[in-house]
């Protein structure tokens, strides 16, 4: 056994280097709301890359992910199912988006939906339906970070303590440099975090079985159940492949429609940086193997962790691990966890643009509304900081409780870019029931009810009764400005 001194030495370089080049930007972007939330339009390809990839490498990667694998077996293949096709969207989505960005001045997806509909209510729903997407998923990024700084200071640092050390970081640089601080040090994070996914993915299976071949070997023989499809719920009961199925639906129609990610679209320099990005996101996933490798690495270990989101860390410690290496794994496992850097960032561009300027239309100057983006992060990090303290289970139930009410938003945004029948009123009624709909079955089932009478993911039941709302409502209402709308679509098409 360690104890711990020179991993938390690392890590906090590490945490230091971050915060130097999260500030370093500030000093390059322009002082308007643009280059504050969407980097003045000028991302390329490189920054695009890391940005979006960051949404797939957070903490529940390092953490959630190994103790899914860990627990449930092969449902931890979801994720790689999902991650492969949930930004093929973006690759149609995108450009079209883009286009009425550079045209109209767009930098959140809620401001271009009430736009195309001439509505304040759904610039205002569409906010309040991010902040419900968004809180847990930081949340989930805060946990993260609190439980790898107490285990590497062998508990001296609590939780809560580590969360609020790490994400005061994050909201110095970003509160500083806005996206572009948030953009380099995800080039920083990725890179780090690719590197040690790999080099303790092969090694610890080696270390422990002599090789991942041998590993499954081992596993096949002695827990044959976690290695066959799908795998097991969070109840330990097997889980159905109309759970596996429809959670890799919702996670699917949800994953380009995150508003932090859709807004990307509104930073590229030209369709084909978005269309490129898309293109290369799924390289990414290649390095979420050797995280799963991890996962069944832990199995047959004679110790449990005392927590499933801390196997990785576990067999760190036990495996008399070199110090440095558990460092640098640390470190790269907070890069992970600071990926909530674009999301809250996203969270509070979208509560003044969409809620304040668009649905409440207040009147702000562009130097006050970069500063009212600038002080609506703190009260999103307090929020997200109090779930993550007080969220007692596993952090893949808190990735899939965010993606329910995000993927009501998918309708809104098609619509948006391609009907020409859909009405403001009928999105918005589509996207208040979906949300309905989704929390009733999501917050019954975290009471103990669960009122679902199939066993399908709530937020497909959400998505089911949000198209059907919106196709009738549309039917039955009028377009307010037949041609301005296929103007809009026209900017749209290109």
């Amino acid at each position: 056994m360690v104890d711990g001194t020179l991993a938390l030495v690392v890590a906090g370089t590490y945490l230091a280097i971050c915060l130097a080049v999260g500030l370093w930007p500030s000093r390059r972007a322009s002082s308007s709301v643009a280059g504050y939330v969407a980097g003045d339009r000028g991302l390329g390809l490189w920054l695009m890359y890391f940005i979006t990839g960051a949404t797939i490498f957070s903490a529940f990667t390092f953490l959630g992910m190994p103790g899914l694998a860990y627990k449930q077996g092969a449902a931890s293949f979801y994720i790689l199912s999902y991650g492969v096709l949930g930004f093929v969207p973006f690759y149609f989505l995108g450009p079209r988006a883009a286009r009425l960005g550079r045209a109209h001045g767009f930098v959140t997806q809620g401001e271009m939906m009430a736009h195309r509909f001439r509505s304040r209510a759904l610039a205002g729903t569409a906010a309040l339906v991010a902040l419900i997407a968004f809180v847990p998923y930081v949340a989930l990024q805060v946990r993260g970070a609190g439980l790898i700084v107490d285990i590497v200071s062998q508990g001296a640092i609590p939780p809560w303590a580590g969360a609020a050390v790490v994400y005061a970081i994050v909201l110095a640089y970003v509160m500083k440099s806005g996206l572009m601080g948030v953009g380099w040090t995800n080039v920083l994070q990725g890179v780090l975090m690719l590197a040690m996914a790999w080099a303790l993915g092969l090694y610890l299976p080696a270390h422990l079985y002599g090789g991942v071949g041998a590993m499954f070997d081992r596993l096949a023989s002695e827990r044959a159940e976690l290695l066959l499809a799908p795998g097991f719920g969070k109840n330990g009961e097997p889980w159905t492949w109309s759970e596996y199925s429809s959670a890799i639906l919702v996670s699917t129609v949800g994953f380009s429609c995150w508003p932090h990610l859709f807004m990307k679209a509104f930073t590229a320099k030209d369709d084909r940086t978005i269309r490129r990005s898309v293109v290369l996101y799924p390289t990414f996933l290649v390095f979420q193997v050797p995280i799963l490798l991890l996962g069944f690495a832990g199995v047959l270990h004679p110790h449990a962790p005392a927590d499933l989101n801390q196997v990785i860390l576990h067999l760190l410690f036990e495996a008399a691990v070199p110090e440095l290496v558990i460092g640098l794994f640390c470190a790269g496992g907070l890069a992970a966890a600071m990926g909530g850097d674009a999301i809250a960032h996203a969270a509070a561009s979208i509560v003044v643009r969409d809620g304040a300027v668009r649905a409440l239309e207040v009147e702000l100057s562009p130097q006050r509304e970069r500063r009212w983006i600038r002080i609506a992060l703190v009260p999103i990090f307090a929020a997200a900081y109090l779930v993550a303290i007080l969220w007692e289970e596993s952090l893949v139930w808190l990735l899939l409780f965010s993606y329910g009410p995000v993927t009501q938003l998918a309708p809104a945004v098609v619509a948006t870019l391609y009907s020409r029948r859909a009405t403001g009123t009928g999105v918005l009624s589509g996207l208040i029931v979906g949300i309905g709909v989704t929390l009733v079955f999501d917050l019954a089932a975290q009471l103990g009810h669960d009122l679902r009478p199939w066993l399908v993911h709530s937020g497909l039941y959400g998505l089911a009764a949000n198209l059907a709302t919106a196709v009738i409502v549309s039917a039955a209402t009028r377009r307010p400005d037949r041609e301005q709308d296929e103007e809009f679509l026209r900017t749209a098409r290109g």
